[in-house]
């Protein structure tokens, strides 16, 4: 069952398209997250659904009701819509004490003052804030205010969980710690959640499904993994993924040995694609699918050593040939020299391939 339905909506401002014609559903207990670069709408989508944006046409319905219909003259207010947010900025009082923001939808609601002061209590502690009750928020870190703002959002009990950008404020130990009560939030609360984000290792790891935004359209909406490993188009194998995947031109061609992908720095057998001989199309690499071997081979093709970026559990290794610069994901540590002359193996079977005319992924029945 659908908890959000969002039918053709579309939003402008003056003579800019934000939201172009878009229809999206998002199931009761699912964790979507909108996933785009700056600019491509995933923000007001969010501020739509919420009411704190009005859209030029379209309907929006939550749990089964409309709150929003261009045509019928419809608009709920957001303190109507059932929905709890979290904010980029916090957005927290700061003349307020911790119990305070946290209590501060209770009052407006009038609950009785003992049910408050449970229910608070009950959410700081679900939110590792014990003892830090009365302080305020410019006496607490940023994932301390992340964490007062997500216990707010928890108390009020919404049907609905919105976030924007939650976590870009913070840094990189902070955001994985957050990132781990967000999800943890989610399946413990069964709340229907959209979330917001730019960045694609948080929309990989928290969401049921992610719906790639670009330009105000929707360009995939699937799960992580199969956006991972077949994405629609080349805006999404491109956008997805760090390092970046490599993107080589070229042609499907028949040879006397078969079918060919026939590429710059590139040939690789493509049998799948017999009924595209003659296509103009990019084919596509994910860098930890290509081998490297130190060794000359038949099957591998030569190039040199660009850069060894060590990362730790990884390296990634840039590679020349014949003026173009492949990525590779190695596991673990190298011993590779720039200069050095190394060999690629690329597996056929794990190659996308797409249309350079419109950028759709050619089916080549690959899972």
């Amino acid at each position: 069952m659908a908890m959000i339905e969002i039918e053709g909506i579309t939003k402008r401002f003056g003579g800019v398209t934000a939201v172009d014609n878009l229809s999206l559903a998002v199931d009761a207990g699912e964790f979507l997250t909108l996933l785009g670069p700056s600019g491509c709408g995933k923000t007001t989508v969010l501020r739509m659904i919420a009411g704190l944006e009005v859209p030029d046409a379209g309907e929006i319905r939550i749990a089964g009701k409309t709150v929003f219909s261009a045509q019928r003259g419809l608009f709920v207010s957001p303190g109507k819509r059932g929905i709890g947010l979290v904010f980029q900025s916090y957005a927290l009082w700061p003349h307020m004490s911790v119990r305070q923001n946290v209590a501060f939808g209770l009052e407006i609601r009038k609950v009785d003052p003992e049910e408050m002061k449970r229910e608070v209590a009950e959410a700081l502690a679900y939110m590792h804030l014990e003892g830090m009750e009365d302080r305020y928020p410019q006496q607490m870190s940023g994932g301390q205010q992340q964490r007062v703002a997500l216990a707010r959002m928890l108390v009020a009990r919404p049907g609905v969980f919105l976030m924007d950008e939650p976590l870009s404020n913070l840094d990189a130990k902070l955001r994985i710690e957050m990132r781990a009560e967000i999800k943890r939030l989610h399946r413990e609360a069964h709340a229907t959640t959209v979330y917001v984000t730019h960045d694609q290792t948080e929309a990989l790891t928290l969401s049921s499904r992610v719906a790639v935004m670009e330009r105000g359209r929707l360009m995939q909406v699937a799960p992580p993994r199969e956006i991972y490993r077949r994405p629609a188009s080349l805006f999404v194998a491109d956008f997805i993924g760090s390092p970046t995947i490599n993107l080589i031109p070229g042609k499907i061609v028949r040879k006397s040995e078969g079918v060919f992908f026939d590429g710059e720095a590139l040939s690789l057998p493509a049998p799948a694609l017999a009924a595209h001989i003659g296509a103009e199309v990019t084919a596509a690499i994910r860098p930890e699918e290509i081998q490297i071997e130190t060794g000359e081979n038949e099957d591998a093709v030569s190039g040199e050593a660009y850069a060894v970026l060590p990362a730790g559990s990884e390296t990634i290794v840039q590679i020349r040939r014949e003026g173009r610069i492949f990525n590779v994901r190695v596991i673990g540590e190298t011993s590779f020299d720039v200069g050095e002359n190394l060999c690629m193996r690329f597996l056929p079977e794990a190659v996308s391939y797409f249309h350079r005319n419109g950028g759709d992924r050619i089916d080549t029945g690959r899972e």
